[in-house]
């Protein structure tokens, strides 16, 4: 099977995990137009289908007439599709064509997957839920380690729309010389790197480490935080919470649906919450209920994001889609 994704390229990402997690029966291939339009393969699993149209070799347009020429290939040999939603971004962000053409590879899909069941998803369509693996594996426990008394963390890709710049606010509101933040994460553009940093300027207790980190440098900040702060998380994609979770931190995100599940799965004190726009109270509440889950000692739970079973539970995916796969070859 095809995923719609590059090659691992040295650090852990989720086509690590898919690739690493895949039972031996299944053969697991990365995305290049070559592959996906003339190449052999059996189920296209896509992940992030507006990234696929628009990013290409020559840009935007190159992009729209590469997924043209797949969609037709994908018609002409039957090839089911799958999908995991990452999030549910409305299709109106770009033109017509790209519209037209993302809606053609939502009728093309056979089979959704999402990756927790708050997920909405279009209406009479087949589904399956298989949870987002966990990162143990990646970032093992170092015994011995203990967080850095006041030290908050925001980490993961800083866009627009995850609260870099509430968060900056609120935690200049504590008047707290002992408190620590640092924000960790490329930045979408250098706009918006700008912004984070002239909004951090004045507050000398805020690190920026405005950049996409390696493995040991995500795990370090992460390990130095008493609590990791993510002030908009996307609601279906955890992958900044499970990091930090993984990690043994505690996690402060908004209330929701799938907060709520996800709380519920891990255990007590593990993954903390608050309700409306992020306030100082919501800062100083979690730190504290943070130093008490610490002191129990009762890891959280994560058995159910073992990325073998999530292996398993994929290739159960793919033969449901493609149950004559094996046969043919």
């Amino acid at each position: 099977m095809l995923h719609a994704l590059p090659g691992p390229d040295g650090t852990t990402q989720y086509v690590d995990h898919l690739i690493g997690g895949a039972p031996p029966e299944i053969e697991t291939l990365t995305f290049s137009w070559p592959r996906a339009i003339f190449g052999a393969y059996d189920v296209l699993h896509l992940h992030r289908p507006r990234l696929l149209v628009r990013q290409a070799r020559g840009g935007r347009l190159a992009g729209q007439l590469l997924t043209a020429v797949l969609l037709l290939r994908l018609e002409l040999t039957e090839t089911p599709v799958v999908r995991t939603v990452h999030d549910r971004v409305p299709h109106a962000a770009g033109d017509r064509l790209e519209r037209r053409l993302l809606d053609a590879l939502d009728r093309r899909t056979a089979l959704w997957i999402r990756l927790d069941p708050t997920t909405a998803l279009p209406p009479d369509v087949r589904t399956a839920t298989i949870p987002h693996g966990h990162y143990r594996s990646a970032f093992p426990p170092r015994p011995g380690t203990t967080p850095e008394p006041g030290r908050l963390a925001q980490i993961g890709p800083i866009r627009r729309d995850v609260g870099t710049d509430r968060l900056l606010e609120v935690f200049g509101a504590i008047d707290d010389p002992s408190l620590r933040l640092t924000v960790a994460g490329r930045p979408q553009d250098d706009a918006l790197a700008g912004q984070v940093a002239a909004a951090a300027a004045a507050d000398v207790r805020v690190t920026l480490r405005l950049d996409h980190l390696a493995d040991d440098e995500l795990a370090r900040e992460v390990r130095h935080a008493e609590l990791v702060v993510l002030p908009c998380a996307p609601v279906h994609d955890a992958g900044a919470a499970l990091i930090a979770l993984s990690l043994d931190r505690p996690v402060l995100v908004p209330r929701g649906a799938a907060t709520d599940a996800l709380a519920r799965e891990v255990g007590e004190g593990w993954v903390l919450m608050f309700d409306g726009a992020l306030q100082r109270g919501d800062l100083l509440r979690a730190l504290a209920a943070a130093r008490l889950t610490r002191e129990r000692g009762v890891p959280p739970r994560l058995d159910d994001r073992d990325w073998e079973l999530v292996g398993r539970r994929h290739a159960d995916v793919y033969r449901r889609v493609a149950p004559d796969a094996a046969g043919r070859r």
